[in-house]
């Protein structure tokens, strides 16, 4: 039975074969009757779908395709399509960009979106050749790079937000061996605090396990992180890296700039380039005239009512006029400094919010009754014992905003400096010689008159 079903295996084994079929260069591929294998629906071995999932890079014209090599890619269309692509290394995402104008170029003609270049203009026809080239002039190319652009770095902060806050990171420190879980900031710290490796703030960096890994790969080679000389062993290199303070990463490797946020955020910048026009920007702007400016008004809001003003004296017109309230009386009639007229302000505040008269402490259910009924029986000016407000806990605004806190001035420097005549004269102490100023200052007198109260015999 065995032997049978053998030999039954060996005879279907020699059919496949037989409709097996060559193609030109002799490569044997299946008939397509033969089927070896579920199909998929709906059928498209050849279609978009098929060529979005493939990681390769396919021509703009034609069906030759290129997995990770650009530099292939650019050298194919421009030898045998005569197309040059410039600035490539702004584009963020190469293989959506060209999957994107593949599609296009089936679309229209390749001369609706290309310059073209000429070479060889004053040479016979046949010996001229044009050169197309795609670039940013083009109003649709740029919109293409910046929406790629724009598109990484949303991807990207969204992989550096799910890093940030990932509580099942686990990671080995690669100087002493640790085990760290939790969140990948332990591990940083630990590295920059017990072995002075500084990598930057944890929530700038991102693919972090990657980042990582790239570092410990380099550790395990013996190299250097920041010089990147290699050593004969580990010994050596941990002393060289702590005597020549190498234990940080060389900015100037551009196989870090992966890793950091910062080199994301605009089209075709460095870390660098970015930091640098940030501090040009501040140093140009070092000596403006700074002679137009002009202050956002302050729009106070009334203690009682929801109207604003752009300036103190109209606001405290409105209460004194609109409800009664004279705050720069209130405050000259119980003597308030700065801070009492605060835990006032804040203490009527917090009473208008909870709809409490602080009159006679009655209880109302909106704002607008409980003003009406204030207003009515005078109680807005009725203000309780000082006791009542003047309190601590009304040290801290009711409202975060309240301009109006910044706007009070202190009665008793103000009433100072009035008092203050301002022609009293102001008479230098001769210092030519000071061991003459020593014996006769004033100081000598009082301390000699504290002495003798000192040594007098009690009563």
């Amino acid at each position: 039975m065995i032997k049978a079903q053998r030999e039954e295996i060996i005879r279907k084994t020699q059919e496949l074969n037989t409709n097996c079929l060559l193609s030109p260069d002799n490569t044997c591929y299946m008939n397509r009757d033969c089927i070896l294998e579920p199909l998929s629906l709906p059928e498209s071995p050849a279609g978009a779908a098929a060529m979005e999932s493939s990681p390769s890079v396919p021509c703009l014209f034609c069906d030759e395709c290129f997995l990770e090599e650009q530099d292939k890619l650019l050298k194919h269309m421009i030898i045998e399509h005569k197309l040059v692509i410039a600035d490539v290394k702004l584009i963020v995402d190469f293989r959506r960009y060209i999957l994107y104008w593949k599609k296009r170029f089936t679309e229209q003609p390749t001369t609706d979106f290309c310059s073209v270049i000429r070479t060889n203009s004053e040479a016979p026809v046949e010996k001229q050749d044009n050169y197309f080239l795609l670039c940013d002039v083009l109003p649709e190319d740029r919109v293409l790079r910046e929406e790629l652009q724009q598109q990484r770095l949303k991807e990207i902060l969204e992989q550096q937000q799910q890093e940030r806050y990932d509580s099942e990171f686990h990671g080995i420190c690669m100087f002493c061996n640790e085990e760290f879980t939790g969140n990948r900031s332990v591990l940083f710290n630990h590295m920059n605090r017990d072995h002075a490796f500084n990598v930057g703030l944890p929530d700038n960096i991102v693919f972090c396990t990657e980042f990582l890994d790239s570092l410990q790969k380099k550790i395990d080679n013996l190299q250097c992180l920041y010089c990147e000389k290699i050593f004969r062993d580990k010994n050596t290199l941990k002393d060289h890296m702590r005597k020549k303070q190498h234990r940080r990463i060389n900015s100037k490797n551009r196989e870090y700039d992966r890793y950091y946020v910062i080199n994301y955020l605009e089209l075709g910048k460095s870390w660098e380039e970015v930091q640098s026009e940030d501090d040009r920007e501040l140093i140009d702007h070092q000596e403006d005239d700074w002679s137009d400016w002009e202050e956002h008004p302050i729009c106070a809001v009334c203690l009682f009512c929801d109207k604003q003003a752009d300036t103190t004296e109209k606001l405290l017109d409105h209460m004194k006029d609109a409800h009664g309230f004279d705050l720069n009386k209130t405050k000259a009639a119980l003597g308030l400094k700065f801070y009492q007229q605060v835990k006032l302000v804040n203490f009527l505040r917090r009473e208008i919010h909870q709809g409490r008269c602080h009159g006679c402490q009655m209880m109302f259910h909106s704002k607008p009754a409980l003003v009406n009924h204030m207003e009515e029986t005078k109680h807005i000016a009725l203000l309780p014992d000082r006791s009542l407000w003047n309190q601590p806990q009304y040290y801290f605004p009711t409202y975060e905003n309240d301009t109006l806190l910044c706007t009070l001035s202190d009665s008793e420097s103000e009433s100072a400096a009035e008092d203050t005549p301002e022609d009293i004269p102001v008479i230098g102490e001769d210092l030519s010689n000071l061991e003459a100023l020593k014996q006769s200052s004033i100081l000598n007198q009082l301390l000699s008159e504290e002495v003798l109260r000192n040594d007098r015999p009690l009563e």
